[in-house]
């Protein structure tokens, strides 16, 4: 069997494994295979084939990981009550140590002050600084 159709069957595979897993390594290595089948369609021998793999796929590897560590670094997607830390809200019922209520996007929370010390009247404007269950510990933004 012809070297070029080895590296065209193991692309193959690479590429059906890249399409199961999502690991994206393989899928790198499917091309640098197919690289290789070139290679050895072009007469290259079999420590070129095999430099040609092992350089494409470490050449292929080293640009595109730090892109997608930057990529990733840069992802600051909150969901859930994690959203809410740092959101602006009013309070609609007096907030002290114990309780109160503050609107939050429209939704209304239980809250407390964060501070045990403050007491928000009502309409003033708060930031979330945490949520423990379902109520906000909140702080004042005016002074």
């Amino acid at each position: 069997m012809a070297d070029w159709v080895g590296w065209l069957g193991l692309a193959a595979l690479l590429g059906v494994a890249e399409l199961l897993t999502l690991a994206f390594a393989a899928g790198v290595m499917a091309v640098a295979a197919v690289v290789a089948a070139v290679v050895a369609g072009v007469g290259g021998g079999f420590e070129a084939q095999l430099l040609a793999f092992a350089l494409t796929s470490l050449g292929a590897l080293a640009a595109i990981v730090p892109l997608a560590r930057r990529r990733r670094a840069g992802s600051s997607y909150r969901s859930g009550t994690a959203a809410l830390i740092d959101q602006p809200a009013t309070v609609v019922r007096r907030v002290d140590a114990v309780g109160g209520a503050v609107s939050i996007g429209g939704d209304v929370w239980s809250a407390r002050a964060y501070d045990p010390t403050q007491v928000i009247a009502e309409g003033r404007p708060v930031a979330v600084f945490q949520i423990e269950g379902a109520t906000a510990l909140v702080y004042t933004l005016e002074q």
